[in-house]
């Protein structure tokens, strides 16, 4: 009895951790995972923004579809430092239970700032899936000086100095490239950058500034309320819809201006392979939902691109290699 005692004690030890885990291992079988506890989503700008829409609407469909094994997902905003306090503390979980339920909304505009201000790197995350790429507009408000680009030209030609509000990273980016192209200083197009996109378009709704830099995603709802007016696409093409009144530079003389933002989910590089398959299913699932693609990738203009965790991976390796050359970083 003494022997069966211990038997049966040391079965339920191992049931017990293997439930901690969410993973299971029968001989010669391969491990698995399902996630046992909440999940903590990191999101790195401010409510309202474009990072958090497509958080959230990831979140939506995942529950709607049943693909969370009955847990939550719990979004953790960390947007100080520009993000990069809650990106480095995403690439410094160790490995185990907490890895394994962690991820982080990711994108291009996310790296560009990151690699070139801090040691931080890409490879220092365990890429899930790409699920889409977006571009960029400028638009007035209500109490904007200026009703067209047309306008905004010139007023530049004429010396007029303006404030261009936006986010973070690309947005960034986009206005670097305007001004160069336009042959402007920085100084005459000033930029006011936000942790989010919500705090450009608040200050233009409220008159503080002249325009503004911004994916359709966080606009979308502006521009169908008649609060923005968008009056250029940064894009080889104007943008469909309610957007498509806004020409490219190209139809003013110049060559056109874009910088693509990526949209993805990664996490600790800790992760364990097994959570990186579930997780990674579960973002190939949500890009093939009808919610996906007719509902958030129609509504907010965008591109669906979906890669799996390793062509992710070989695609944000070298675009973090091309931008590193670009501003005269090794590594």
């Amino acid at each position: 009895m003494k022997k069966v005692a211990i038997l049966l004690t040391m079965v339920l030890l191992v049931s017990m951790a293997v439930f901690a885990n969410g993973t299971t291992e029968a001989t010669g079988a391969a491990k698995t995972f399902v996630p046992t506890k909440n999940i903590d989503w990191y999101v790195t700008s401010s409510p309202g923004g474009g990072s958090d829409i497509f958080t959230r609407q990831i979140m939506d469909i995942a529950v709607a579809e049943n693909l969370l094994n009955g847990q939550n997902i719990v979004v953790q905003y960390k947007t100080d430092g520009a993000g990069e306090v809650g990106r480095l503390l995403v690439s410094q979980i160790k490995a185990g239970v907490q890895a394994d339920h962690t991820l982080l909304t990711f994108n291009s505009g996310d790296l560009m700032p990151m690699v070139k201000n801090t040691n931080n790197r890409f490879q220092n995350f365990q890429p899930i899936a790409h699920m889409a790429v977006d571009k960029h507009l400028i638009f007035v408000g209500e109490q904007s000086k200026y009703k067209s680009f047309e306008e905004v030209l010139a007023a530049l030609k004429n010396g007029e100095r303006m404030v261009l509000a936006g986010s973070k990273g690309d947005d960034i980016a986009c206005h670097a490239a305007l001004i160069k192209e336009l042959g402007v200083s920085e100084d005459q197009l000033s930029y006011v950058a936000h942790d989010a996109t919500s705090g450009a378009i608040t200050g233009i709704l409220g008159g503080h500034f002249d325009l503004l830099i911004s994916k359709p995603a966080a606009a979308s709802q502006y521009v169908e309320a008649g609060k923005l007016k968008p009056i250029l696409a940064l894009s080889t093409s104007r943008f469909p819809g309610n957007l498509n009144s806004a020409p490219t530079l190209s139809e003013f003389g110049y060559k056109n201006v874009e910088v693509p933002n990526w949209r993805s989910v990664v996490a600790p590089a800790s992760m364990s392979p097994e959570a990186v398959a579930y997780w990674t299913d579960v973002m190939k699932k949500v890009s093939e939902s009808d919610a996906w693609q007719n509902g958030y990738i129609a509504k907010q203009k965008l591109v669906p691109d979906f890669m799996d965790s390793e062509t992710f991976k070989a695609y944000g390796t070298k675009y973090q290699a091309d931008y590193l050359a670009s501003i005269g970083k090794d590594k």
